[in-house]
Protein backbone atom coordinates (compact mmCIF):
# COMPACT_ATOMS: atom_id res chain seq x y z
CA UNK A 1 0.00 0.00 0.00
CA UNK A 2 2.80 2.44 0.87
CA UNK A 3 4.51 1.56 -2.42
CA UNK A 4 1.35 2.43 -4.39
CA UNK A 5 1.07 5.76 -2.55
CA UNK A 6 4.74 6.51 -3.25
CA UNK A 7 4.30 5.73 -6.97
CA UNK A 8 1.23 7.96 -7.15
CA UNK A 9 3.05 10.81 -5.39
CA UNK A 10 6.05 10.46 -7.72
CA UNK A 11 3.75 10.44 -10.76
CA UNK A 12 1.92 13.51 -9.43
CA UNK A 13 5.21 15.42 -8.96
CA UNK A 14 6.36 14.45 -12.44
CA UNK A 15 3.08 15.62 -14.00
CA UNK A 16 3.27 18.89 -12.06
CA UNK A 17 6.83 19.50 -13.21
CA UNK A 18 5.90 18.81 -16.84
CA UNK A 19 2.87 21.09 -16.57
CA UNK A 20 5.04 23.89 -15.20
CA UNK A 21 7.79 23.53 -17.79
CA UNK A 22 5.66 22.94 -20.88
CA UNK A 23 4.53 26.58 -21.35
CA UNK A 24 8.14 27.76 -21.11
CA UNK A 25 9.43 25.32 -23.70
CA UNK A 26 6.50 26.03 -26.02
CA UNK A 27 7.17 29.75 -25.84
CA UNK A 28 10.84 29.25 -26.70
CA UNK A 29 9.93 27.10 -29.70
CA UNK A 30 7.34 29.65 -30.84
CA UNK A 31 9.83 32.54 -30.63
CA UNK A 32 12.48 30.83 -32.75
CA UNK A 33 10.53 30.99 -36.05
CA UNK A 34 9.45 34.56 -35.23
CA UNK A 35 13.06 35.62 -34.68
CA UNK A 36 14.16 33.80 -37.84
CA UNK A 37 11.46 35.59 -39.85
CA UNK A 38 12.61 38.83 -38.23
CA UNK A 39 16.17 38.18 -39.39
CA UNK A 40 14.94 37.75 -42.96
CA UNK A 41 12.87 40.95 -42.84
CA UNK A 42 15.73 42.80 -41.16
CA UNK A 43 18.13 41.68 -43.90
CA UNK A 44 15.78 43.01 -46.58
CA UNK A 45 14.75 46.34 -45.07
CA UNK A 46 17.28 47.30 -42.40
CA UNK A 47 20.71 45.93 -43.33
CA UNK A 48 21.22 48.30 -46.29
CA UNK A 49 21.46 51.18 -43.78
CA UNK A 50 22.14 49.46 -40.46
CA UNK A 51 24.56 46.70 -41.43
CA UNK A 52 28.29 46.44 -40.96
CA UNK A 53 30.92 47.93 -43.19
CA UNK A 54 31.28 51.12 -45.18
CA UNK A 55 28.36 52.86 -46.82
CA UNK A 56 25.81 52.10 -44.11
CA UNK A 57 24.34 55.51 -43.21
CA UNK A 58 22.36 54.34 -40.18
CA UNK A 59 25.38 52.67 -38.63
CA UNK A 60 27.60 55.65 -39.47
CA UNK A 61 25.10 58.10 -37.93
CA UNK A 62 24.84 56.04 -34.74
CA UNK A 63 28.63 55.89 -34.49
CA UNK A 64 28.88 59.66 -35.06
CA UNK A 65 26.42 60.21 -32.20
CA UNK A 66 28.56 58.02 -29.93
CA UNK A 67 26.19 55.06 -29.83
CA UNK A 68 28.11 51.89 -29.03
CA UNK A 69 27.73 49.49 -30.60
CA UNK A 70 26.47 51.30 -33.66
CA UNK A 71 25.26 48.17 -35.49
CA UNK A 72 21.65 47.52 -34.44
CA UNK A 73 22.07 43.75 -34.33
CA UNK A 74 24.78 44.16 -31.69
CA UNK A 75 22.82 46.48 -29.40
CA UNK A 76 21.09 45.34 -26.24
CA UNK A 77 19.37 48.62 -25.32
CA UNK A 78 16.67 48.62 -28.00
CA UNK A 79 13.17 48.26 -26.58
CA UNK A 80 10.21 47.08 -28.65
CA UNK A 81 8.71 50.59 -28.42
CA UNK A 82 11.94 52.21 -29.65
CA UNK A 83 12.08 49.88 -32.64
CA UNK A 84 8.39 50.35 -33.46
CA UNK A 85 8.66 54.15 -33.24
CA UNK A 86 11.77 54.27 -35.42
CA UNK A 87 10.20 52.05 -38.08
CA UNK A 88 6.77 53.73 -38.14
CA UNK A 89 7.77 57.37 -37.61
CA UNK A 90 11.40 57.49 -38.74
CA UNK A 91 14.36 58.88 -36.82
CA UNK A 92 16.53 61.81 -37.94
CA UNK A 93 17.04 61.11 -41.65
CA UNK A 94 15.70 57.54 -41.48
CA UNK A 95 12.42 57.34 -43.37
CA UNK A 96 9.27 55.91 -41.85
CA UNK A 97 8.01 52.62 -43.22
CA UNK A 98 4.32 52.17 -44.00
CA UNK A 99 2.42 49.02 -43.12
CA UNK A 100 2.32 48.23 -46.82
CA UNK A 101 6.13 48.05 -46.77
CA UNK A 102 6.76 46.46 -43.37
CA UNK A 103 3.57 44.85 -42.09
CA UNK A 104 2.73 44.77 -38.39
CA UNK A 105 3.58 41.06 -38.39
CA UNK A 106 6.95 41.74 -40.01
CA UNK A 107 7.62 44.56 -37.54
CA UNK A 108 6.84 42.19 -34.66
CA UNK A 109 9.26 39.71 -36.20
CA UNK A 110 12.01 42.35 -36.46
CA UNK A 111 11.43 43.23 -32.81
CA UNK A 112 11.63 39.54 -31.86
CA UNK A 113 14.86 39.21 -33.82
CA UNK A 114 16.56 42.25 -32.29
CA UNK A 115 15.36 41.32 -28.79
CA UNK A 116 16.28 37.63 -29.24
CA UNK A 117 19.95 38.20 -28.57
Amino acid sequence: MAETYEKAARMSRTCLLIALLLPLSGRAFAEEPQAERGREVYQKWCTPCHGTGLGKPGTSAAAAHGVKPAVLEQRTDLTPKMIETAVRKGVYFMPRFRKTEISNADLAAIIAYLAHK
